[in-house]
């Protein structure tokens, strides 16, 4: 098997979903230092141009691409994805970055918040990945990074769609990796617990996710982005960003299923009866 290597970043055609605020918006200004195109996609056009007139002037060497885009609908992805063809030609690397959070007991979910989470965090990474991932495998080289979650390696009350949409992106990390050993594509998913960014916020979750990693291990959606890359760039499979959180992540395998089981329901019951009165 050839060996993988590091991803081509440098002087490559990177797509970054998701890429107007947040974790999104840091990869993008930390990867401008380094692509040769840069391709953002999100749904707030008007953030994204704001984006790529900031990186256009402080990169000029660098060609940046911003295009609109609803990731919960498969149309749409498509119709991007065919512009992006004409417009920048085969991308060397994908960031799979855009997503959407819900908290809230599953039975009081509305259910079009709840298709649009599974729609934008399951089927929108597969969709990508499908149509990008063959030509890197031809080409002997790319990358895919994706953001997966914390969530996405245990059981959290109150976000059930958003919880087993993040247990999809660590599976389909994983296997896609396996799949694709020795063929020059670099495979990585970042795990990040809390991060400064409006996902919480739009997400119903002012004060977290509850249930989730405790509140002093947050960390900034810049020292995020620039851990993703750095382990991105190592070939590393998972990464955890934030020392301590780190730690906690690695030690979370230690703790029984069931013991995490029980935790989970009861802060979904004190959520359950805080609604209540």
């Amino acid at each position: 098997m050839r060996p993988t290597g590091r991803p081509p970043v440098d002087d490559g055609i990177v797509l970054v979903t998701g890429a107007s605020a947040g974790i999104g918006r840091e990869l993008a200004i930390q990867l401008a230092a380094r692509a040769g195109t840069l391709a953002l996609l999100a749904r707030r056009i008007d953030r994204l141009e704001q984006l790529r007139i900031e990186l256009s002037a402080r990169h000029p060497q660098l060609k940046v691409v911003a295009m609109a885009a609803d990731l919960s609908d498969e149309g749409d992805v498509a119709d991007v994805l065919a512009r992006l063809r004409e417009q920048i030609g085969p991308v060397d690397v994908l960031v799979n970055n855009a997503g959407v959070g819900d908290s809230v007991l599953f039975d009081r979910a509305d259910w079009s918040r709840t298709l649009q989470v599974l729609r934008t965090n399951v089927v929108a990474i597969a969709q990508l990945s499908a149509a990008l991932v063959p030509a890197m495998v031809a080409n002997g080289r790319g990358g895919v990074l994706n953001i997966g979650s914390g969530a996405g390696l245990t059981v959290l009350p109150a976000a059930a769609a958003y919880v087993g949409s993040k247990h999809f992106v660590d599976g389909f990390s994983e296997a896609l990796r396996a799949d694709l050993a020795g063929t020059g594509v670099v495979i990585t998913q970042v795990c990040p617990g809390p991060v400064d960014s409006e996902f919480d916020e739009v997400a119903g979750s002012k004060g977290g996710m509850a249930g989730g990693p405790p509140q002093f291990l947050r960390i900034s959606a810049a020292q995020c982005a620039r851990e993703a890359l750095a382990g991105f760039d190592r070939g590393a499979a998972l990464v955890f960003p934030g020392r301590a959180y780190r730690v906690a992540m690695r030690l979370l395998p230690l703790l029984p299923r069931g013991l995490r089981r029980r935790q989970a329901a009861r802060s979904a019951a004190r959520l359950r009866m805080a609604q209540r009165l």
